[in-house]
């Protein structure tokens, strides 16, 4: 297991936009934010199993906690044993699902060789800045993906350009992906982070 640690929520929550985790083992004991304050922005942005490990083994804190969306609870002092076991149980579950997940029709394909986005099988007509972001989001699909890095992470816009760019490129794309289906709002802004690509409708 590969673990990466943030003693700072803020950094948590940073990182959690920058990179694909499997899960994440939350403190409650926090610099600046309580742990419990931390689920539902995390939730905001994602649906990565967590545990949380605490020293605060009130009942109030548990269920609270749970109720949030936390996976599971473990008080402090355990053996590493069963943090790692419950980290096993937990990723499969979650795998499983995500395997279920991938066997229905995708509707975003992604074809790196010919630079090409199909939706519902149609083939969008893209600006090549315009592939790139949504390559990018099709990638980060259902977790979020700040403006930063949609913008230097992007082969055809400038660095230099300025954040707003992002947003009208993803005005533009909208529009293409609504003139195949205008019922649902696939691309989705997360405040003060940036974009979402769900294909939950």
């Amino acid at each position: 297991m590969e673990v990466i640690g943030a003693e700072d929520p803020y950094i948590g929550l940073s990182l959690l936009t920058q990179h694909n985790f499997d899960l994440i083992i939350l403190d409650l004991t926090l610099p600046g934010m309580d742990g419990l304050e931390v689920i539902p922005k995390i939730r905001k942005i994602s649906n990565i199993p967590i545990i949380i490990s605490s020293a605060r083994d009130d009942i109030t804190d548990k269920v609270i906690g749970l109720e949030r969306g936390a996976d599971d609870y473990m008080p402090k002092p355990y053996d590493p044993r069963e943090l790692v076991t419950r980290i096993k149980t937990i990723l499969r579950r979650t795998h499983y699902a995500e395997e279920k997940k991938e066997k229905k029709e995708e509707l975003f394909i992604v074809d790196a060789n010919s630079r090409s986005v199909s939706f519902k099988g149609n083939f969008l007509e893209l600006t090549a800045a315009e592939y790139d972001i949504l390559s990018m989001l099709v990638q980060h699909k259902n977790g979020s993906i700040s403006r930063e890095q949609l913008l230097y992470e992007s082969e055809h816009i400038d660095d230099d350009s300025s954040i707003k760019n992002i947003d009208v490129i993803i005005s533009r794309i909208r529009h293409k992906i609504a003139k195949i289906d205008s019922e649902h709002i696939y691309i989705k802004p997360i405040r003060g982070v940036g974009y979402l690509l769900t294909d939950r409708v």
